[in-house]
C-alpha cells in the first residue's frame, strides 16, 4: 500500500475496516451490529457490520463501533444513536457519547444542532428501522440579480452575479475565527454584502454559502464564532445572516448554505449533473453532496469531524479534541503538519492561511518538499475516497479551496488518480475534477448566490 512519505503512520480508515472484516471471519464468531443514527423528520440512517463476538477483542470491536458510529453521526447528524446487536458495544458507545465522555464534543455540537439532548439508545433486532431518506431541492437559480457571498475561515468571499454571469467577484482576508466580539463579523459581512450590490441596478436574492449548521437561515454552529461567547451573543449571532439581509433591502429572498453543499451544487451546476461529492479544502475540510437525484439528504456533511485515519497516534483537532480527523488531513493544517513532518520551520508570527502562502509559493519554484506534501494528500484524498463511498454514491468529486489553488492542487489530483488506479481499481474511472483557477477560489460564492428562489 502507497503511503505518504511524510506520513508513514497513516493507517486509512478504508484499511482498518478491511482488517477488522479479515480479522473476524478468522475468529469463526461474530455478531451482526446494527447503528441507525435517528434526526429530525423522522429520518434516520441504517449501518449494519459484522463485529467480533464479545471476548474476543474487545478492544478493537469498541474502537471500530466508535470510529463508525462517529463517522456516521457526521456524514448524517442526528441526536440519537440506536444500537442491536451487541449489549457491549451498546454500553461503550452509550457511555462514550456523554458531556463527561470520550465524545463530549460531538453530545454537545449534535444538541446544540437539533436543539434537545443527545441519547444512546438499546435496540432489538425486530425493532431496527427501515432507513427514510430525504431528498430536496437546492440552488440553480440564475434569473435577477443576486449575492453570493462565500465566509471562509482565512478569507471572505463575495459575487455579484446578473442572469448567471459573474460581474464582480472579490476576496478578502479576515480572522472571525480568532475575533471574539460578533460585530466584527457582522460589519465585514455587511461591507461585502454592500460592495457587491453596488456592482447591480438592484439585489433581487441574496445566498450565503459558510461553514457549520444552518436551519431557516439561523445559524446553529459555526467554526467561524469559535470565540465568541454564545451566552452573551447566542441570538445576535444566530440571526446574523438574517439581519444582514433586512439592512440590504426588505423582503430580499436569503437562502443559507452549508459550504460543502454550495461546493457539491457548484459542481453539478457546472457539469450539469448529479451525484457530486464536493469537497473544499480551506481552513477546515468542507464536504457536499449532490445526490444522484439532483437534491441535498438534509445531511450533515461535517467530514472535518469524521475519522479518515485509524492511527491511534494520528494528529489531534484542537476544537473536537479527536484524532485522526478529516480537518487535519485535507485543509491548510494538512499542508503545514506536512511541513514541518519534512523539516520545514515557519516564521514566528505567520498565521495558518500565511503558512499555506508559503508553502505555495515553495510550489511554485518546484521545490522538492512542497512538491512531496502535495502528493502526500493526494495519497490521503485517495485511500479516503472509497471510506466516503460507503455512504455517498458518487458519479463525480469536485475539489475546490485555497489548498487546491496553483501547481499544488494539480498535483494533488494527478496523485490521487495515479493512487486509485493502483489501488482501488473499481474507482479508477471516478470522474474527479477542478474548477478553473479562478473558481477554485471563488466558485462557492458564484454557487451561492444560485441559492434562493426569487418570488415570483
Amino acid at each position: 500500500m502507497r503511503l505518504p512519505v511524510l506520513d508513514k503512520n497513516f493507517y486509512p480508515m478504508i484499511k482498518a475496516l478491511t482488517d477488522f472484516e479479515a480479522e473476524v471471519q478468522k475468529s469463526g464468531s461474530s455478531v451482526k451490529v446494527t447503528l441507525v443514527a435517528e434526526r429530525s423528520g423522522g429520518y434516520n440512517y441504517v449501518y449494519t457490520y459484522n463485529a467480533l463476538a464479545d471476548g474476543v477483542n474487545d478492544a478493537l470491536n469498541f474502537r471500530i463501533a466508535e470510529r463508525m458510529a462517529k463517522t456516521i453521526l457526521w456524514v448524517v447528524g442526528g441526536f440519537k444513536i440506536s444500537v442491536a446487536g451487541s449489549k457491549s458495544i451498546y454500553e461503550y458507545l452509550k457511555k462514550a457519547y456523554t458531556l463527561d465522555g470520550l465524545r463530549a464534543f460531538d453530545v454537545d455540537f449534535m444538541s446544540g444542532v437539533y436543539e434537545r439532548p443527545f441519547e444512546v439508545e438499546w435496540l432489538e433486532e425486530k425493532d431496527i428501522p427501515e432507513q427514510k431518506n430525504a431528498s430536496m431541492r437546492v440552488g440553480g437559480y440564475l434569473d435577477g440579480c443576486r449575492i453570493g457571498f462565500d465566509a471562509g475561515g482565512s478569507d471572505r468571499k463575495v459575487s455579484a452575479v446578473i442572469d448567471g454571469e459573474v460581474v464582480y467577484s472579490e476576496e478578502v482576508v479576515w480572522n472571525p475565527k480568532v475575533t471574539e466580539d460578533p460585530t466584527y463579523h457582522y460589519n465585514e459581512i455587511l461591507t461585502a454584502m454592500n460592495t457587491a450590490a453596488s456592482k447591480m441596478p438592484r439585489v433581487d436574492a441574496i445566498g450565503v454559502s459558510s461553514a457549520g449548521v444552518y436551519v431557516d437561515n439561523k445559524i446553529m454552529v459555526a467554526s467561524l464564532f469559535i470565540k465568541v461567547d454564545k451566552s452573551k451573543y447566542g441570538d445576535y449571532v444566530k440571526n446574523m445572516y438574517i439581519n444582514v439581509a433586512k439592512e440590504m433591502g426588505e423582503n430580499i429572498p436569503l437562502e443559507v448554505a452549508n459550504d460543502g453543499d454550495v461546493t457539491a451544487l457548484a459542481g453539478a451546476i457546472d457539469l450539469n449533473d448529479n451525484g457530486v461529492l464536493g469537497i473544499a479544502m480551506g481552513t477546515s475540510e468542507a464536504v457536499g453532496y449532490i445526490n444522484t437525484q439532483g437534491g441535498i439528504n438534509g445531511w450533515l456533511s461535517e467530514l472535518a469531524f469524521a475519522p479518515v485515519d485509524f492511527n491511534d497516534g494520528a494528529m489531534q483537532d484542537e476544537w473536537s479534541g479527536d484524532f485522526g480527523v478529516g480537518c487535519k488531513y485535507f485543509s491548510q493544517d494538512a499542508v503545514i503538519k506536512l511541513a514541518e513532518y519534512g523539516g520545514f520551520t515557519f516564521e514566528d508570527g505567520l498565521t495558518p492561511a500565511q503558512k499555506l502562502k508559503v508553502i505555495q509559493a515553495m510550489m511554485e519554484k518546484d521545490d522538492p518538499l512542497a512538491k512531496q506534501i502535495y502528493e502526500d494528500i493526494g495519497v490521503y484524498l485517495a485511500h479516503t475516497i472509497p471510506f466516503y463511498a460507503k455512504f455517498y454514491d458518487i458519479k463525480h468529486m469536485l475539489l475546490l479551496g485555497r489548498v487546491m489553488g496553483g501547481k499544488g492542487g494539480d498535483i494533488i489530483l494527478a496523485t490521487c488518480k495515479e493512487v486509485l488506479a493502483a489501488e482501488y481499481p473499481e474507482f479508477a474511472g471516478l470522474d474527479i475534477g477542478l474548477p478553473d483557477e479562478k473558481n477554485r477560489r471563488v466558485g462557492q460564492s458564484i454557487a451561492a448566490a444560485s441559492l434562493p428562489a426569487t418570488k415570483a
